[in-house]
């Protein structure tokens, strides 16, 4: 039995969930709605307090969307409860970002500005305090919506080895290279 599939996933108080034919799944809660079609061999029992699911055989394939299957699920009741909070920070001389409304401005060292448009789901929120690095703060009830939007930021100017310039998310390690020494 898979460790993670078996577990059952706790419903808060707010949250409601509907399971539909073929289990098109939507979770409704205070921070929005999320909705998905899971694999129609999975039974998805929704009790009073908590959700669970189940696998009909234990064939690789129904063990893989097993654990797949409730995964996905969890992080759908946990963000429209919840939500979920992504920071990144821009370190280099001269880097700046700021936003107007969903338009963020984002200022890498490149001869012009990147403008990056977000989607009306992701909210966002730029810091920037003299001394320290600029933040920006993105908050989305979709997991895979704001890991993607993140990713998709990181990658205008990823964090290089050498002095650490770039975009990276706060908390994250980068490995440092010596750079070239005296010949003689």
């Amino acid at each position: 039995m898979s460790r993670i599939g078996k577990l059952p996933i706790s419903l808060p108080k707010g949250v409601k969930i509907d399971v539909s034919k073929g289990n098109f799944v939507t979770v409704k809660g205070p921070k929005g709605e999320l909705s998905q079609q899971f694999d129609a061999d999975m039974e998805i029992a929704v009790g009073e307090a908590d959700i669970e699911i189940k696998r009909p055989t234990d064939s690789q394939r129904h063990r893989a969307m097993h654990g797949l299957s409730r995964a996905l699920l969890s992080n759908m009741v946990e963000g429209v409860s919840n939500g979920f909070v992504k920071e990144m920070e821009v370190v280099g001389v001269g880097y700046r970002v700021s936003n107007t409304g969903q338009l963020l401005e984002l200022i890498l060292g490149f001869s012009h500005p990147i403008m990056f448009y977000l989607p009306p789901e992701v909210k966002v929120e730029t810091k920037t305090e003299k001394g320290k690095n600029p933040l920006i703060r993105l908050e989305c009830h979709d997991k895979q919506l704001l890991g993607q939007i993140a990713a998709k930021i990181r990658s205008f100017r990823k964090p290089e080895p050498y002095k650490g310039k770039g975009i990276k998310f706060v908390g994250e390690q980068i490995r440092r290279k010596a750079g070239k020494t005296a010949g003689k």
